[in-house]
């Protein structure tokens, strides 16, 4: 099989999926190495950054997905049935930052840094889809375990979290009004997110 077809098949399995496919999927289901389909995938990446294409495939963590890219959401909107409001408040925006700088964390560990209840912020995080359970911990009462999910990845626009930037105050505000872009142009999500204003 030449590039050009895997490329075309790689688009194709993409597109078909909506959603992040772990690169070692795709290579096994088009029966090429690993290394292969990273370098045309990088290769894709290049060419539509290149192009005026409405298109990017963006990497996150092992996956990989083909989105709009950022610049066109205005002109989708104009099109799309206009999203519910979300916003993150304060006290949303900083347990997200515990978790995600701190995880895998319980629920206590993030109580015992804010020193006040976090019920309502992380019901909201995981209702949002940007922070998931990554199991439990090994210790009395087998607490559940948070961190990050690949939501939270797109809504920041890091493809790790370890491109996570040293915290700042003028970062965090950068940082609430890309995630709260995001999550307002999550068709999925419309019906299920509450409008937060604490």
């Amino acid at each position: 099989m030449d590039r050009s077809e895997i490329q075309g098949k790689i688009e194709g399995i993409l597109f078909a999926m909506g959603e992040s496919v772990p690169i070692k999927d795709i290579a096994q289901a088009l029966e090429e190495e690993e290394n292969t389909i990273k370098e045309i995938i990088d290769e894709m990446k290049v060419y539509y950054a290149s192009k005026e294409r409405g298109i990017q495939i963006v990497s996150l963590e092992g996956n990989v997905q083909l989105r709009t890219k950022d610049e066109y959401y205005d002109d989708l909107i104009k099109i799309a049935q206009a999203p519910q409001r979300n916003v993150l408040s304060d006290s949303v925006l900083e347990t997200l930052s515990i978790v995600a700088y701190k995880q895998p964390v319980t629920r206590s560990d993030v109580e015992k840094i804010r020193g006040v209840n976090s019920d309502f912020g992380i019901n909201k995080l995981l209702e949002y889809g940007l922070i998931k359970e990554l199991g439990r911990l090994d210790a009395p009462g087998k607490p559940l375990l948070f961190g990050t999910s690949e939501q939270f990845l797109r809504a920041f626009n890091v493809d790790s979290i370890e491109d996570l930037p040293q915290i700042s105050i003028d970062m965090m505000e950068d940082f609430r009004a890309q995630a709260e872009s995001e999550l307002n142009f999550m068709p999925d999500k419309e019906e299920e997110v509450e409008n937060v204003e604490i």
